[in-house]
């Protein structure tokens, strides 16, 4: 029985999959819904400001978000993580019966944590491999939800700058406060920040209020004939091979600070410099005079730096700094050094100005943590400070059985170090960006992370919707370049996985071509760009910085030992670029009576161990060694999905080197953990 569901459920996958040879998608989407709208909701623009681009949302430069760890002296914090009230609204009366108003009585409401998702509210035996209540509890429930949350400020934030800071709601929230709609937001994995000034209270009891919908994946989880419920201009925009958990999956928390404000830091890094590009915004009604102090950070050898600057009301400046930084260490894997850049506003005419007891006063700051590192592509090699990389990696997605996709800072350290203590040196963020403290995590050490964005499985239909009018793909990859720019452990950006190519290869190419120029427009550092095709012959591989190739030779298609042929026809075509394996994998059972047998006997452990060998041995031979730049394995851990196969395991894909409940290893961990990587 088990069997036969793994290969339906291979089948199912097929039809939602780029295939590999032919590059056909099977769109079977019937129940459709569109979305009118014209463009997506936070208006995303790139403005060039002193000859540098700053991101923009809402009509405000994008702030930073490392202040949700590190935060600065100058500021005031509250964290709005903790119980909130939470209701479901399936027949929408939540906006007729203003659910948002302050003075909506919400006390018989029940009460649910944030971060969180509603998937695992009420949901029986979610993270087992028992499905015998697949398709029941709030795991299935779609549409809209309704979160509100109570608070009280001090007065000092009185006539402050406040943020409103959300790091993920999924998919698209809508937010209030205080009764007074405040912005919308598209995209589950994005952070995004609105600014509260004028709807806070200081001084008394204020109410945020946000509806959060989910799309369905489909019109029924429990019947053999479902249809896909699909949305031409969301992304993902039809079910895809993963949970969408929803509701207010990460952290909330409301910073205030100066009107003038340092919004971010751009750091990019060379041989023993450092320059830094301070986005400065002047979110008052008078003009302001400021002095700007950099500081480079200790142990660096570098002086700070200062300079003058004078903004007028609403006004937005770059100010730039070059510094020469003789004791810094090179960041890498084997030594991942970090230090960190701190910029100042003092206020009057010079630093020592303005003093208060006998201190200078600061206005506000902002740090930011950098390495001094480079990566780039030379020939058909990808360097890390000037030597060859080979990429030993894993692809992961971000959920726990008991969390789903709100992991705990412990649950991350468990899955991370995994990868650490696998000897991997890299991870893809498949298929979405992920929490920051998984970038901080990566950074503290020395793991290489290629990031990635929710353009997953797009039709052309929706790939020339994205690229000429609502642009949401676009603003996407804009905000992952922006919002990871100074992390040194992400060497890469990828623009999308297994796309729809052949049935207009110029609208493919132009909407890759769309989102390449926007990441290169902000990332001032110019990490390579690459994607995960699902096909050998990509058309736009001529636009890639790295070839990214998810394969499945003798699994979905063809033999294992057709890859290195291919890959050597592929390296033909594209002499100058780097390949990478993006993808590739196996399942195994979970039955104890089929877990283990012989390796030519499907879905054993020792047959997905040595599958995966014959491709790495493949990937790693001397031959292919001047042009590879590594192999990534699917998957670290078994992973939930709502894609319609294994239901009968409660939706849980069992490609992993770990189990999904309990994390046991398989055999497989040991394996990938003894392939040595060819340039160590």
């Amino acid at each position: 029985m088990f069997r036969k569901s793994i290969y339906c459920g291979i089948v199912f996958l097929l039809l939602f999959s780029t295939l590999f040879a032919g590059g056909a998608v099977a769109n079977n989407s019937t129940t459709v819904t569109t979305n009118s709208a014209e463009r997506e909701p936070m208006n995303t623009e790139v403005h060039s400001i002193d000859g540098t681009n700053v991101l923009y949302q809402y009509g405000e430069p994008v702030p930073s978000f490392d202040t949700w760890t590190q935060e600065e002296p100058s500021r005031s914090y509250l964290s709005l993580d903790g119980k909130w009230k939470f209701s479901m609204d399936p027949d929408k009366q939540g906006m007729n019966e203003k659910w948002y108003a302050k003075e909506f009585n919400d006390a018989n409401w029940q009460s649910e944590k944030v971060p969180g998702s509603w998937d695992l509210y009420d949901t029986p035996d979610f993270g087992t491999y028992d499905g015998s209540n697949f398709g029941v509890g709030s795991a299935f429930y779609d549409g809209d939800a309704w979160f509100r949350t109570h608070f009280s400020l001090d007065a000092n934030w009185k006539n402050q700058f406040v943020k409103l800071h959300f790091l993920g709601v999924n998919y698209r929230a809508w937010v209030y406060v205080n009764g007074h709609f405040v912005g919308e937001h598209e995209g589950g994995n994005t952070p995004f920040s609105l600014n509260v000034s004028k709807y806070v209270q200081p001084g008394k009891d204020n109410v945020i209020a946000v509806r959060v919908n989910r799309r369905a994946d489909f019109d029924s989880y429990t019947s053999p004939d479902a249809k896909p419920v699909t949305n031409d201009t969301e992304l993902p925009y039809k079910p895809v091979d993963y949970w969408r958990y929803a509701g207010i999956t990460r952290s909330v928390y409301l910073e205030a600070t100066s009107q003038v404000t340092v919004s971010k830091i751009l750091t990019s890094t060379g041989d023993h410099t450092l320059t830094t590009k301070v986005v400065v915004y002047n979110h008052g009604d008078k003009q302001a005079h400021r002095q700007l102090v950099v500081n480079p950070g200790n142990q660096t050898g570098g002086k700070q730096q200062s300079r003058e600057i004078t903004l007028k009301p609403g006004e937005v400046k770059v100010v730039s700094f070059d510094f020469t930084i003789p004791n810094a260490d090179y960041w890498s894997p084997e030594s991942p050094t970090l230090y960190k850049v701190t910029a100042s506003l003092f206020k009057g005419k010079g630093k020592g100005q303005g003093k208060q007891n006998g201190k200078d006063s600061v206005d506000d700051s902002l740090s930011t943590n950098y390495g001094m590192r480079t990566i780039a592509v030379e020939g058909s090699k990808l360097t890390l400070n000037g030597d060859q990389l080979f990429l030993k990696g894993l692809n992961w997605h971000e959920e726990t059985a008991e969390n789903g996709k709100s992991m705990t800072i412990e649950e991350y350290d468990t899955e991370l170090n995994h990868v650490l203590n696998v000897n991997a040196n890299f991870i893809r963020n498949s298929h979405y960006n992920r929490h920051p403290y998984v970038y901080d995590f990566s950074d503290k050490n020395g793991i290489m992370v290629l990031d990635d964005v929710d353009n997953m499985w797009l039709d052309t239909k929706q790939e020339a919707l994205q690229t000429s009018s609502y642009g949401l793909s676009r603003s996407l990859v804009l905000s992952m370049a922006w919002n990871q720019i100074n992390h040194p452990s992400v060497i890469m950006w990828s623009l999308q996985n297994e796309s729809q190519i052949w049935d207009d290869e110029q609208v493919y190419r132009d909407w890759l071509a769309d989102m390449k120029s926007a990441v290169k427009s902000i990332d001032i550092q110019n990490r390579p760009v690459t994607w995960a095709s699902g096909s050998s012959w990509d058309p736009a591989y001529d636009l890639a910085d790295v070839i990214g190739l998810n394969e499945y030779f003798g699994y979905f298609y063809q033999e294992d030992k057709d890859l290195g042929t291919t890959l050597d026809a592929v390296h033909r075509n594209h002499p100058n670029k780097p390949i990478l394996i993006t993808e590739n994998g196996t399942w195994a059972h979970i039955e104890d009576e089929l877990k283990h047998g012989d390796s030519t006997q499907s879905g054993t452990e020792e047959w997905q161990s040595a599958k995966f060998l014959n491709h790495w041995n493949q990937v790693t031979d001397p031959s292919r060694l001047s042009y590879m730049a590594g192999y990534t394995f699917w998957v670290l851990k078994d992973y939930k999905t709502r894609l319609g196969y294994n239901k009968q395991i409660n939706g849980i894909s069992t490609m992993g080197l770990m189990r999904f409940d309990n994390e046991e290893p398989r055999l497989i961990y040991e394996t990938f953990k003894d392939a040595k990587n060819p340039l160590e």
